[in-house]
């Protein structure tokens, strides 16, 4: 089986209205920079996005919700997003914020064919409203879905043919657990490799999971916030 394609316009070619779409990262570290700006130029309307958070007013997620192509936010922060704030209090935007922990957790659990998890986060707040309680040695915890995502779309530094991915640093984050989880997994790396030239003692997706990978470019690589002590 050949998982890799020329590019990401190649590799969403099934991408459609209403698809159900992960999207790796947290901020702006880590994000699938060329999967994303495909999207845009796809032009895939009323999208569901899972994310950690919805980017920058221009760019990661910010340039889906610019174009009003996302119709429901699945996040765990929006501090970042003037205009998600602006669609999220003029309705335009359907909104679940999660505690960041459960996210990650729900993910995890969807890659491991875990229909369910067991939180005690969020427990007598708002985020337990019309949500299952049970209670276990005398804690009680909310019962959380796993994700059911359609597409999961990640950003790796090193990836072989077979799809192995190697991350690097803190660009890791929710990216090994939503490549688990997707239907379809797309991959965009830095570096392309043959296989047999990633070390595998240092692989965190095994590429069973990824079913498409390619070599992104023209990567920005941006930072939300550069804050830097004085001399």
């Amino acid at each position: 089986m050949n998982k890799v394609y020329k590019n990401a316009n190649e590799a969403l070619f099934d991408i459609r209205d209403e698809s159900v779409i992960m999207l790796g990262g947290f901020g702006l570290c880590g994000i699938p920079e060329n999967c994303i700006a495909a999207l845009v130029q796809l032009n895939v309307q009323k999208i569901t996005c899972i994310s950690n958070n919805a980017g920058v007013d221009d760019f990661g997620i910010g340039l889906l919700l610019k174009k009003k192509q996302v119709k429901k936010m699945i996040a765990s922060y929006v501090g970042e997003n003037a205009e998600f704030e602006r669609q999220l209090l003029s309705g335009e935007m359907e909104v679940d914020l999660i505690p960041q922990g459960t996210l990650a957790t729900r993910c995890m659990a969807s890659g491991y064919g875990m229909p369910v998890i067991y939180t005690p986060a969020g427990v007598g707040t708002e985020v337990a409203e019309g949500k299952e309680v049970r209670n276990f040695n005398g804690k009680d915890y909310l019962m959380e879905y796993a994700f059911n995502a359609d597409f999961a779309l990640v950003k790796a530094w090193k990836g072989d043919h077979l799809g192995n991915l190697i991350y690097k640093e803190t660009a890791r984050n929710f990216n090994p657990l939503m490549a688990m989880a997707g239907k379809i997994t797309i991959a965009e790396v830095e570096e392309l490799v043959q296989p047999g030239e990633l070390n595998p003692d240092y692989i965190h997706t095994p590429g069973i999971y990824v079913h498409r990978i390619f070599q992104g470019t023209n990567y920005e690589k941006r930072i939300e916030q550069r804050t830097v002590r004085e001399k």
